[in-house]
C-alpha cells in the first residue's frame, strides 16, 4: 500500500484531536460517525471530500464528484 501511496502522490490524513473536536460542533445533517469524522477533516484542513452523497453539502464542504 505504501508504494500505491507514493506513486500516486496521496499521504494518509491523520485522525487528530482537533478533528473530533470539531465533530461535537456538526449540526446533524448527517449521522454516520465515520462521514461526520470526514466533513470535520475537511472542514478543519481546508479539504474536497470525494463522495456522491448529497448531505455532505449541508456542511459547506468542497464536493468532488
Amino acid at each position: 500500500m505504501s508504494e500505491q501511496l507514493a506513486a500516486n502522490g496521496l499521504l494518509l490524513l491523520n485522525i487528530e484531536l482537533r478533528h473530533a473536536a470539531k465533530i461535537e460542533k456538526l449540526p446533524f445533517h448527517h449521522r454516520d460517525p465515520f462521514d461526520r469524522l470526514l466533513i470535520a477533516q475537511a472542514i478543519s484542513d481546508k479539504l474536497t471530500i470525494v463522495s456522491a452523497d448529497s448531505s455532505f453539502s449541508e456542511y459547506g464542504v468542497k464536493i468532488l464528484w
